[in-house]
């Protein structure tokens, strides 16, 4: 008899290959995948080997242990090779019209003797056959899919009881061939399922049908170059139906059961948990359940892709239909009999490997950490694989998930870095900018401060003998003139060098606790307001105390509000805002005005840069104002607007200077 034995790792993860987009984590029926390092790995204890993630991954990086080369070399070999073929292979290969062709290009390949384990199947179905009319049995659960043996003996331990003490059609099959053959032979076995690959003390290998066409495309052979070729003994019966679902009803005369309710039936992943779950609630009982993992046999991990379903059940049907019209029942009959000494019996044992449930405390900290704090945020789209937000959740404090898995959260959290990197990028633009205007202006500075010096000396010299021909020389006198306006040009000389001085200076300043209330008041009446100019003083500040030195500050504040009040002709806003920031106090200092042009704007703190018209300004007024602010250890920016066509026209001066 054949008992049950682990082969691992039997579905695995090609590394490198996995895109991480959930697909397997949503199949997978246990929760026996696991994303590390970005990609998703299966979990060889907790996975049933029904081979969802295999069939769904679509850059393949789901594959299982193939079993083609061993095979090979089975063939290669001295020893004689057996080869059982599930019924199932009639929805397999469906391009060959002929099943003796499909025995003939097997026996091309290189197996000494070709069985269709369906045979094993009329011996199982005999015994469900037993149970299903024991009056004395309620309630049974066929263990002929090995998944759905795994998945209740693995996460259903309670329910082991009610599994089907009977061995699968494949055990049998091996049971029969040892029998009638020797032991001295090496058996494959060939068909849709991946977790039929566990039986391994069954057969010396087991091939899915996938390898199987692997096998065929490396000896090349085709249809064309084979001779036709029939199974050889024992021949089968009704057990081919069984692939199909309520096969194993069909190959035992049962559909009335069927129909009465008798016998429920149950495929796919997501019916046959539901089954289940019902089942073990107690809302099934006295029922009999026949349980598929897959959607049938026809569907299994192990087929090839591309073949509608119902192509591959009609083409069943086909077979097993032409083959039962041809069946010499009494040979058949016969055959059974020659077997019934062989022991289908099997036991089960619980082999628990749920996991204990996160306290509550937890789970809801993990939601928190994903953002789902109110009822409205557990949106539940199932991206991450999981059927709902607590069921992510639970899967994270198992160690299973990662939070990054919900798509709604990692948007988000993508939305907020990109506002992050622009605020930095603009953060970064506005401080390069400034480096390289103080780049500019230190260089003016030190060129600036160099010219000072140079002229200080002979506009002296200029300004005290013109003061000194002026005092003696009598006013009527023809070149008394002449004399004053010399004398007045020095003297505006001396204003643009001291200016200049002033620019280029690096004094400390003379700091004082300064309401700066009071002061941005006092600003107001240090130049001449026009009439159709409205000023507008807004203060969201709590402690107006603010270390400044108020000459020179009021000289900087004083210049931006002039020119802003000259900027509006026509008359508008002069708006002065101040508010605090963090550690520091800001003034935005705005007007209606016409605004700075584009290509201005970068010159406006450079000497001498004026666009005012002649003997209206030295240009010497917003390069001092910079130079006070960055002697307050400070910051200024300017914004400006001169075309209507993108909103209000005017400029904006932003100064930011330390409270303390």
């Amino acid at each position: 008899m054949c008992n049950y034995s682990n082969q691992n790792p039997l579905v695995f993860t090609i590394k490198g290959l996995c895109r991480v987009c959930y697909t397997c984590v949503r199949e997978c029926p246990v929760k026996a995948i696991k994303i590390i390092d970005g990609q998703a790995n299966i979990i060889s204890k907790r996975c049933i080997a029904c081979g969802n993630c295999v069939i769904v991954c679509s850059q393949g990086a789901k594959t299982y242990y193939s079993s083609v080369k061993k095979v090979e070399n089975f063939i290669r070999s001295k020893n004689k090779t057996m080869l059982c073929i599930a019924p199932s292979f009639a929805a397999e290969f469906t391009e060959i019209k002929n099943y003796k062709i499909f025995v003939g290009m097997l026996k091309e390949v290189g197996f000494d003797y070709i069985t269709e384990v369906s045979f094993g199947a009329d011996l199982v179905a005999e015994k469900y056959k037993d149970i299903f009319e024991n009056k004395k049995i309620k309630s049974v659960i066929t263990s002929d899919c090995p998944a759905i043996v795994n998945y209740i003996t693995h996460y259903h331990p309670d329910l082991v009881q009610f599994l089907a003490p009977i061995i699968t059609p494949a055990m049998a099959m091996a049971e029969v061939v040892k029998q009638k053959y020797g032991n001295n032979l090496k058996v494959v076995f060939a068909g849709p399922c991946i977790a039929k690959k566990a039986e391994s003390n069954c057969f010396d290998e087991n091939l899915t049908f996938i390898e199987l066409r692997k096998i065929l495309e490396n000896k090349n052979i085709s249809q064309k170059n084979v001779t036709a070729s029939e199974f050889d003994n024992p021949i089968s019966g009704k057990g081919a139906f069984f692939p199909v679902n309520h096969g194993l009803l069909k190959s035992i005369d049962k559909t009335a059961g069927f129909g009465k309710g008798e016998v429920i039936t149950a495929e796919g992943k997501v019916k046959f948990k539901e089954a289940i779950n019902e089942f073990e609630k107690g809302f099934l009982e006295n029922h009999h359940l026949e349980l598929l993992c897959c959607d049938g046999c026809i569907e299994g991990p192990g087929m090839s892709k591309g073949v509608p379903k119902l192509v591959k059940r009609m083409n069943i049907n086909k077979y097993v239909n032409n083959k039962l019209s041809k069946l010499s029942y009494e040979k058949w009959e016969k055959e059974k009999n020659d077997f019934l000494n062989i022991d289908l019996s099997r036991t089960f044992e619980p082999k628990d490997r749920r996991l204990k449930k996160p306290a509550k405390k937890e789970i809801k900290k993990i939601l928190v950490s994903m953002h789902k704090i109110q009822k409205n945020d557990m949106l539940n789209c199932g991206a991450c694989g999981y059927i709902n937000c607590e069921e992510h959740a639970i899967a994270v404090c198992e160690g299973l998930a990662e939070i990054e898995m919900c798509l709604p959260y990692t948007i988000e959290k993508l939305h907020n870095l990109v506002d992050d990197l622009n605020k930095s990028h603009k953060k970064l633009s506005d401080t390069k900018q400034a480096l390289k205007q103080s780049e500019k202006l230190a260089s003016m500075g030190q060129l600036s401060a160099g010219i000072a010096h140079e002229l200080n000396n002979p506009l002296g010299i200029i300004t005290l003998y013109s003061s000194i021909l002026k005092d003696e020389i009598d006013s009527k006198n023809d070149i008394y003139e002449d004399i004053k306006i010399i004398d007045e040009q020095a003297q505006r000389c001396k204003t643009i060098v001291g200016g200049l001085l002033n620019f280029a200076r690096k004094n400390k300043v003379n700091l004082k606790e300064t309401n700066i209330i009071d002061f941005v008041k006092h600003s107001f009446k240090s130049f001449v307001k026009p009439d159709n100019v409205e000023i507008k003083l807004v203060v969201e500040i709590e402690n107006p105390i603010v270390q400044i030195d108020n000459e020179q500050m009021m000289q900087a504040i004083t210049n931006i509000e002039k020119n802003a009040v000259e900027a509006m002709p026509k008359g508008g806003i002069l708006k002065v805002k101040i508010f605090n920031e963090k550690n520091n106090i800001i003034f935005e200092i705005s007007d209606t005005g016409i605004g700075i042009a584009e290509e201005n704007r970068e010159k406006i703190f450079t000497p001498f840069f004026t666009t005012k018209g002649a003997n209206k300004g030295t240009g010497l007024g917003l390069p001092l104002v910079y130079g006070i602010i960055k002697m307050h250890k400070g910051k200024i920016n300017v914004k400006s607007n001169n075309k209507p066509e993108n909103g209000q026209t005017g400029t904006t001066f932003i100064i930011s200077i330390p409270r303390n």
